[in-house]
């Protein structure tokens, strides 16, 4: 792995505009890491005009470049301490309403990294983010200039990139130092991915779905990288099959579509499981957070079962890590105005036991419990709040899963109002004054989530202090 390559292992969910609920297009993914503890930030970067001359600076590699001198306002979910560990914005939705989450680390075979080596000084996800969404009008312009500046500067890793609007979907694998294939999701289907290629059949007749590098096609065939006899399957020609892939990549890939096509009956170490699925009931925003937040759960598999075997418990890297330093679903919706169609669910803490809450990104700021996250343990920060929270439940799995259970349930249900309720007032303001609106929705719903987190913490301790093992009990007669 490239040492600059710090995250770990991320899992993916794309999510057609006809196969959602509600005809939102929806892209999702855990940002896992390589460190359990490495503090995150949720800020707004405004918009640029005029600004001539503006650099994106990596502090891990030495890549720097000039940027255009007007882009859009950003969301990004970066690290606090970037100077150390690089920006990775990691996820955000821009002014245009274009969604970009960047990256699943994905790994090429050595055959064709022989052919192609990654390059050190080039364009790695810690920028890439922040050199591509606040510039971009649409989802396939997004691909379009990623795959430009990969020409221009190479890759120095493997990655995965994710691309949405109110249309379209699409799913970018960066495989070598300069080649890559980008898929649309079909409007009806639905996708899983993690840490492997995953495209699969190429169509270079059909650019309305595809898009690829220049000159990949003949760079396979003069490296005789093609191993089947007819077609181009890219996750053949540029991808693994390993031991590694069979326990810590594909079982998730498995998971996802058991829960999404609970009817196909699957191995999990099939390296072969379809890129593109459909499904016969539409996918919600709470279908996507359960999969993010998943341990295999109701299987031999999870690691919290109390029927399951050691071996078994840990046969499988989960989806849900303690390294997920945040989880999202990227939302463009269809059946609202495009001043507020845009919804960034932003899940900080361990997917598993902590909310998804929905920010507007037509804002003018970020929560201070949000973008002013400190480095070590402040209770104040949304960051360390929800941790602590994840880690309180999972110290007494079994006596506070349910209380959590609980707690998720009410905040679904109070968020989902939350943002009906939003819509339907939103409607009376418009210009700069929806902007402030919105944002001060945003406020009062993460202060609404802050004073119910802190309730739960104050359940699970006094119930905590009730069952100590320190306990000796009296006849109270004596």
């Amino acid at each position: 792995m490239n040492k600059n390559h710090l995250d770990d292992a991320c899992t993916t969910i794309l999510v057609g505009k006809n196969a959602s609920l509600d005809g939102s297009t929806m892209i999702a993914r855990n940002d896992d890491t390589f460190f359990a503890v490495a503090p995150h930030s949720f800020v707004l970067n405004p918009a640029v005009k005029g600004e001539k001359g503006r650099k994106v600076k990596s502090w891990l590699n030495g890549f720097e470049s000039e940027v255009p001198e007007n882009g859009y306002k950003w969301p990004a979910v970066p690290n606090v301490d970037y100077k150390k560990f690089g920006y990775y914005d990691e996820s955000g939705i821009n002014g245009k309403n274009v969604a970009m989450s960047a990256t699943e680390s994905t790994y090429g075979n050595e055959r064709a990294l022989a052919f192609d080596p990654l390059v050190k000084d080039g364009m790695d996800e810690d920028v890439i983010v922040r050199m591509v969404l606040p510039y971009v009008d649409s989802a396939k312009g997004a691909v379009q200039r990623t795959g430009e500046l990969i020409k221009k500067f190479g890759s120095p890793a493997g990655n995965s990139v994710l691309f949405s609007d109110k249309d379209d979907v699409w799913y970018m694998e960066i495989v070598t130092g300069h080649h890559w294939v980008a898929q649309r999701i079909p409007d009806d289907s639905y996708a899983v991915c993690a840490n492997r290629v995953s495209i699969q059949q190429v169509d270079f007749n059909d650019p309305a779905q595809f898009m690829w590098s220049d000159g990949i096609q003949e760079f396979v065939e003069k490296n005789h990288l093609n191993v089947d006899k007819t077609g181009f399957n890219f996750r053949h020609i540029f991808g693994s099959d390993n031991l590694k892939d069979r326990h810590y990549n594909t079982p998730r890939v498995w998971f996802g579509q058991k829960y999404f096509n609970p009817e196909i009956e699957q191995d999990p170490e099939d390296v072969d499981l379809p890129f593109i699925r459909t499904t016969d009931h539409k996918i919600s925003v709470d279908d996507i957070e359960y999969v993010l937040g998943s341990h295999y759960n109701e299987t031999p598999y999870d690691p919290y079962s109390p029927y399951a075997s050691d071996e078994d418990k840990h046969r499988y890297r989960p989806i849900g890590l303690n390294r997920t330093q945040n989880s999202h679903v990227l939302q463009i919706r269809n059946d609202v105005p495009e001043e507020y169609a845009a919804i960034m669910w932003l899940c900080i803490g361990f997917p598993t036991f902590t909310p998804y809450i929905p920010f507007y990104t037509n804002m003018n700021e970020t929560d201070p419990s949000y973008n002013d996250a400190s480095l070590e343990f402040n209770f104040k920060d949304a960051y360390w709040m929800y941790n602590a929270l994840s880690v309180l439940v999972e110290s007494n799995y079994t006596e506070f899963i349910q209380d959590d259970v609980d707690y998720l349930t009410e905040v679904r249900q109070d968020l989902r109002m939350a943002v009906a309720e939003t819509d339907k007032l939103a409607a009376d303001y418009s210009g700069e004054e929806l902007v402030q609106f919105l944002t001060d929705r945003n406020q009062k719903v993460v202060k609404e989530m802050q004073d119910k987190a802190h309730k739960l913490f104050g359940d699970l301790y006094t119930k905590g202090i009730n069952i100590s093992k320190l306990t000796f009990n009296m006849d109270e007669n004596l």
